[in-house]
C-alpha cells in the first residue's frame, strides 16, 4: 500500500469516527436501571413510560432490574455509569431518605451524583389495618394508640421506606407511640397483616386495594389532601379524623451527573409527552398514581424538597440506616 493509500484510508477512518461521534442522540440502545425487583409500582411505571419513550426515540430501551440495599445497588451502578445519556435510573421515595440515612457513607451522593430528568407520577399511601384491629379510622387509631402506647405494630417494606417515614410522621404529629416492624418488601408485610401478626400497614393503592376490596384487610385513610381516583372509597386522613399530613411514594427519572443538558431536556420532553397522553394518564389513574411529567428543574426542586422533608422526620425519630 502506498503512502497516499494509507493517508486516504486513515482519513476515511477519521471521517467515519467523526460522523459516529456527531450522530444525533440516541444512536444505540438505552439502559434504564430500576433498583427494585420486577412487578412493583417502580418497575411497572418505568416499563409503561419507557415503551413509549423507546418508540419516540427510535431506539430500544432495556429495563434492567438491579435490586439490593434499599435501592443503593442500582443507584450506585447508575451514578458510576458514563454521563452520555445511555444509562438512566428510576428512583422512588426511599431515594430521598437515603440522602440522609446514608449521608457520607456511600461512594456516590443520592442528589449531587445525578441530573434530574422528570417526575413521572406520585402515588399517595393508603393506611390499612388487619380486620381484628379495633379502630375503623385514623381517629380511632390515635385514640387506641394513646390508650395503649407501643402496643400497635406497623409494618413497612424496609427502614427508610415511604411507608416507614410517613408512619413516623404520623406518630410525631399525633403524639402517639407505635412499634415499627420492617420487612424485606411489601409482600411479606401484607401476608403478616392479613394473618393478624401485624396490625397496621401502609403502601400504594395498587398493592393494597385489591386486598381491601376482597375483605382481607380494611382501609383507614389515604395520606393525602384529596381522594384518589384509584381508591375513591377511601377517605383522606383528615376526613378519617387524623392530622393534615401527606405521604406518598413517587417515580422520578435521573441521569448520571454531567449528562449533556440537551440530552436531559430531550428525555424530559419525551417522558412528559408520554405521561400527559390520555392513554397513559388513564393507566396511571387505574394504578392510583397522579401523573405529572415535570421539567428537569421542577424534578430537581421536588427531589430537594422531599430530601428536606424526610430529613426532619428521620432526625426526630432517630431512624438509623441498615448497613
Amino acid at each position: 500500500m502506498t503512502i497516499r493509500q494509507i493517508l486516504l484510508a486513515f482519513a476515511g477512518m477519521l471521517t467515519a469516527g467523526l460522523t459516529w461521534a456527531q450522530s444525533p442522540y440516541p444512536n444505540k440502545p438505552i439502559r434504564w436501571i430500576v433498583p427494585y425487583t420486577p412487578g412493583g409500582i417502580t418497575d411497572s411505571v418505568t416499563r409503561i413510560v419507557t415503551q413509549r419513550v423507546s418508540e419516540a426515540l427510535g431506539q430500544p430501551v432495556i429495563v434492567e432490574n438491579k435490586p439490593g440495599a434499599n435501592s443503593i445497588v442500582g443507584a450506585e451502578a447508575a451514578a458510576k455509569s458514563p454521563p452520555d445519556g445511555y444509562t438512566i435510573l428510576t428512583v422512588i421515595g426511599g431515594h430521598a431518605a437515603n440522602a440522609t440515612l446514608y449521608a457520607g457513607k456511600l461512594s456516590f451522593d443520592p442528589v449531587r451524583s445525578f441530573a434530574p430528568i422528570s417526575l413521572a407520577g406520585i402515588a399517595p399511601l393508603i393506611l390499612t389495618a388487619n380486620n381484628d384491629f379495633p379502630a375503623k379510622d385514623v381517629k380511632g387509631l390515635i385514640d387506641y394508640a394513646k390508650a395503649n402506647p407501643n402496643k400497635i405494630s406497623f409494618g413497612s417494606s424496609g427502614v427508610g421506606s415511604a411507608t416507614h417515614l410517613t408512619c413516623e410522621l404520623l406518630k410525631q404529629t399525633a403524639g402517639i407511640d407505635m412499634v415499627h416492624v420492617p420487612f424485606k418488601g411489601t409482600a411479606p408485610a401484607l401476608a403478616a397483616e392479613i394473618s393478624g401478626d401485624l396490625q397496621i400497614l401502609g403502601d400504594v393503592p395498587s398493592s393494597l386495594m385489591p386486598h381491601v376490596r376482597a375483605g382481607k384487610i380494611k382501609a383507614l385513610a389515604l395520606f393525602s389532601s384529596k381522594r384518589s381516583p384509584g381508591a375513591p372509597e377511601v377517605p383522606t386522613i383528615v376526613e378519617a379524623g387524623g392530622p393534615p399530613i401527606e405521604g406518598s411514594t413517587w417515580v422520578l427519572f435521573l441521569a448520571p451527573a454531567g449528562t449533556p443538558q440537551a440530552i436531559v431536556d430531550r428525555l424530559s420532553a419525551e417522558v412528559s409527552k408520554v405521561v400527559k397522553s390520555p392513554e397513559i394518564q388513564k393507566r396511571f389513574t387505574e394504578l392510583g398514581i397522579e401523573p405529572v411529567g415535570s421539567t428537569p428543574p421542577e424534578a430537581g426542586k421536588f427531589l430537594e424538597d422531599e430530601v428536606a422533608k424526610w430529613a426532619k422526620v428521620i432526625k426526630a425519630a432517630g431512624v438509623k440506616a441498615e448497613m
